[in-house]
């Protein structure tokens, strides 16, 4: 099953996926991008069988409404953490746009110190915690699309639609730093992540009482070259078999008797096996 949740501020996306867990009494429950506690918006979540298109799920691009507050840096980066920094602040709005615009495209960024990513076994917010200095990772990131939405006072208001693994606390910190300012991401809404959008997805509440509408596969695969297989083809594809099409897609999606049963990737000349759909 997958499912498009709410998620609301002040809960974890793995506080969500453990009230999943408990209501559908099954053990398998994964998100498919991190949302911060301070964040809400859209969280999907696969259970059971469906855990295996975590992966490709997270690899969507995200879209969020952000807000900083200048002025003041956190521990944290966001409004929740220790100030360490305060800076005045003093540009047009010209400028911050200019700023922003300048993000666009594909850059590096480095991970925040308090975040869940692991180095030597240890997630990066045990190290701070324990005021031990650790090089920090940086990543590959690209963003499509940076748009101001309002600039009032001290607070700045922005939407953006970024790749896999963006960290909008991060973003925001080298955004005031080109503005030679100080500020912290303290508001966050994820509104869409691929095709779904956060309109569509479902309270929590709604799913405890069993009042919800799951994702179809026809929904996560419809962007995909999508082949519908005779017979002699399916039990070969429920085999793993290698197989040849006519095409040269790096995924496709497989179907027989109008059901999907697989994803094969292209490898060498020949589609294999990417993911099981069929129950195991």
């Amino acid at each position: 099953m997958i499912l498009s949740v709410y998620k609301e501020s002040n809960m974890t996306s793995r506080d969500i996926c453990n009230i999943i867990s408990k209501h559908f009494k099954t053990k398998k429950v994964g998100h498919t991008g991190t949302l911060d506690p301070l964040a809400c918006g859209l969280l999907i979540v696969c259970t059971n069988k469906d855990t295996k298109l975590v992966d490709i799920l997270t690899a969507k691009k995200k879209e969020y409404i952000a807000t900083i507050k200048l002025g003041i840096k956190t521990d944290t980066l966001d409004i929740t953490g220790n100030i360490i920094e305060k800076k005045d602040y003093n540009f047009t709005k010209e400028e911050l746009i200019n700023v922003l615009n300048s993000f666009l495209g594909k850059s590096k960024q480095e991970v925040p110190l308090y975040s869940a990513v692991k180095i030597n076994g240890r997630k990066l917010y045990e190290y701070a915690r324990n005021n031990i200095n650790i090089e920090l990772p940086v990543r590959d990131i690209e963003i499509y699309n940076i748009e101001l939405l309002e600039y009032k006072k001290d607070l700045i208001t922005f939407k953006v639609e970024v790749s896999k693994g963006t960290y909008i606390r991060s973003l925001i910190n080298d955004i005031c730093t080109k503005l030679n300012t100080v500020g912290v991401m303290s508001y966050l809404l994820r509104t869409k992540q691929g095709d779904f959008l956060v309109d569509n997805s479902n309270k929590l509440d709604d799913i405890l009482n069993d009042n919800y509408k799951v994702i179809t596969y026809e929904e996560v695969f419809k962007n995909y070259p999508t082949i519908n297989l005779n017979e002699e083809e399916y039990y070969k594809v429920i085999n793993g078999v290698k197989m040849n099409f006519n095409i040269k897609d790096d995924i496709i999606a497989l179907k027989y008797s109008n059901k999907y049963i697989a994803l094969y990737k292209y490898n060498d000349g020949l589609y294999k096996m990417y993911k099981y759909l069929l129950t195991n």
